[in-house]
């Protein structure tokens, strides 16, 4: 017996080591689980060269084998009398470094840092106090864009992506009382990164989203997807993973307000599948966002999530929500901060910014142009708001690179990990605005074949432009084959030819699949008017609006909108002295919250689009 326990004992140690220096595997539902918040002040230190992978004393070395993660401190003294004087020279010290704020991102906390854009060391003392028996995760919501990770000067591991959640398990390294987490986050853009170095937003760097400490079972509910099975609005499928030496258990999943129970058992794996049907199930709309209480226990762990159900599909040019057809009526999001400059990460950014979609009569948000944070899709839950979810292909990123591929396709699986269970999530978008060339339909395929086997539920989009003579725009990218639902972004009135020609402008597509037109719109600086024929002022900015939805309304398998774009944000190509100021002004609200005249002219029209089902 005693040479069991040992052996197991023995196990259990090798298997924590394996984790050591790996991403882990994504917790869901991290906000339900015992967690310590890392989140506060953090000391950081800007290193424009690189220098904290350089030995102390100035020589180089290798990243990992020495550097600030180590944190030297000076050791030799030389004692004059009963004075000591330091003889050794260490460059740095993070006790005496400037503070930065996480979540947050380092340009708006620091003038000194808006235009910056490189390397800043973070690092976070706290106090732990692990137990027997239990397993521990350092969990980042997102680091823009290359991060690295130690935990006491010990290398955890590293991820790319700016957007998406990681995390690294630290059991074995995690030590009772004082510890120290460092990061080296660096946020430079590059021609074979995911998005490119060519974007049309702040590339905010730094720590943006929470961090925390996780305590988990040995073995846990790792990962679990729950929702209804694609057209059908009686039936749960979905699936359970545990994590840890004992993968084999039965899991009892219910949903307590309306009795439903099902105990399923795990493989060798740690995996089980789902089936459930019940008829007393209310369904997620926008009008009325049920959510249920589901709960999973095993004999080792217990979680609970806060989920709708809903189906979402295509018939024809339809899109078919719970079995009836429906008009997404909506507008684009960038994660910008409402009231002050910076990346949105709290419950009361993501309530505003969803607070102004609903006032202009949305029942859809398309949230540009990469993963936003889970309060924003969770808030979209609780409020009734379908949302199109993107990842940041955009613009001309390196298609025939593998490794670019892998990058593109980590950051989807990641985005897809997070937000499966979201009721409000109806899409998942692979691209915006991408060059027509067979090198990019080759990699996007691949994309959507990788989104599809991860979520058979949800939608596909992408945001593609349409062929245009004059005023004669056609839909007929080769894409347009691969995808449920076509996007398309227009500028008439503002980038193309004058507003007035919109009404008349005619559409035609090569596909029988809907169409939303996934941006429209121009730029109007809030409390600026003028004629409507006069740029930048309100006016100018309204005209287009009233001259697109005439054109809209002409478009036969048009099925949604979402106008470019709800706020005002920070753009390093608007540099057009006080009129932009390094704002992109097309909101409809402007970044210190002042509605727009074309926010009401898009509130009149969505209270007029009912579709007769």
């Amino acid at each position: 017996m005693k040479n069991q326990y040992f052996l197991l004992c023995l196990l259990f140690v090798v298997y924590q080591n394996a984790q050591l220096s790996a991403q882990a595997a994504l917790i869901q539902n991290v906000s339900a689980r015992k967690t310590t918040s890392l989140d506060g002040t953090w000391d950081s230190q800007v290193d424009v060269y690189e220098t904290g992978y350089l030995k102390s004393f100035g020589n180089t070395t290798k990243p990992d084998s020495n550097g600030f993660f180590k944190e030297f401190k000076p050791s030799k003294y030389v004692f004059d009398g009963t004075n000591p004087r330091n003889t050794e020279r260490v460059e740095y010290d993070f006790d005496t470094a400037e503070k930065l704020q996480v979540p947050g991102d380092w340009n708006s906390q620091n003038e000194r840092l808006f235009f910056y854009e490189g390397t800043i060391w973070y690092r976070r003392k706290f106090t732990a106090n692990p137990q027997a028996g239990k397993r521990y995760f350092v969990h980042f919501g997102a680091v823009n864009y290359e991060s690295v990770v130690y935990l006491n000067g010990e290398r955890l591991g590293q991820h790319e992506g700016g957007f998406t959640p990681f995390q690294f398990e630290v059991t074995a390294l995690l030590k009772a009382g004082e510890n120290h987490l460092m990061v080296h986050a660096n946020n430079n853009r590059g021609e074979d990164k995911v998005p490119s170095k060519n974007t049309d937003w702040w590339n905010y760097g730094g720590i943006t989203r929470s961090v925390q400490l996780v305590e988990m079972s040995e073995t846990y509910i790792q990962d679990y997807f729950i929702q209804l099975e694609k057209g059908k609005t009686n039936t749960i499928n979905g699936w359970i993973r545990l994590d840890g030496l004992q993968k084999q258990q039965s899991v009892t999943v219910e949903i307590p307000e309306i009795g439903l129970k099902q105990i399923v058992a795990t493989n060798t794996e740690g995996y089980a599948t789902l089936n459930l049907t019940t008829n007393k199930l209310q369904l997620w709309t926008p009008d009325k966002p049920k959510l249920y209480v589901v709960r999973l226990t095993t004999a080792t762990d217990s979680v609970s999530d806060k989920i709708g159900f809903r189906t979402i599909e295509t018939r024809g040019a339809d899109i078919i929500l719970n079995g009836k057809p429906v008009f997404l009526k909506g507008v684009c999001i960038h994660e910008e901060a409402p009231y002050r400059s910076g990346r949105c990460y709290s419950d009361d950014d993501a309530r505003t910014l969803l607070t102004w979609a609903k006032d202009m009569g949305c029942n859809f948000v398309r949230l540009a142009h990469y993963p936003h944070n889970e309060a924003m899709t969770r808030m979209a839950d609780l409020m009734g708001l379908m949302v199109w979810s993107e990842v940041p292909v955009y613009w001309s990123i390196q298609f025939e690179k593998p490794e670019v591929y892998a990058n593109t396709e980590n950051q989807l699986t990641e985005n897809i990990s997070r937000d499966k269970n979201r009721a409000s999530v109806v899409i998942w978008s692979v691209a915006n605005e991408t060059p027509n060339n067979e090198a990019r339909l080759n990699f996007l395929k691949k994309l959507l074949t990788k989104t599809r086997s991860l979520d058979p539920t949800r939608l596909t989009a992408a945001a593609c432009f349409a062929s245009s003579n004059k005023t004669a725009y056609k839909l007929e990218d080769p894409l347009g084959e691969f995808l449920d639902v076509m996007g398309c972004n227009e500028y008439i009135g503002w980038y193309s030819m004058p507003a007035e020609f919109a009404p008349t402008t005619t559409w035609t597509s090569k596909y029988d699949k809907p169409l939303i037109m996934s941006e429209f719109g121009g730029e109007g600086i809030a409390g600026l008017h003028g004629k409507s024929d006069e740029i930048w002022s309100e006016e100018y900015q309204n005209r287009i609006y009233e001259n697109q939805v005439k054109m809209f309304d002409n478009i036969p398998f048009l099925r949604g909108t979402s106008a470019w774009i709800l706020m005002d944000f920070r753009s390093p190509k608007r540099m057009l002295p006080i009129k932009q100021n390094f704002y992109n002004r097309k909101g409809l609200v402007s970044d210190k919250g002042i509605k727009k005249l074309a926010f009401y002219t898009m509130q009149k029209w969505y209270e007029s689009k009912v579709i007769k089902n």
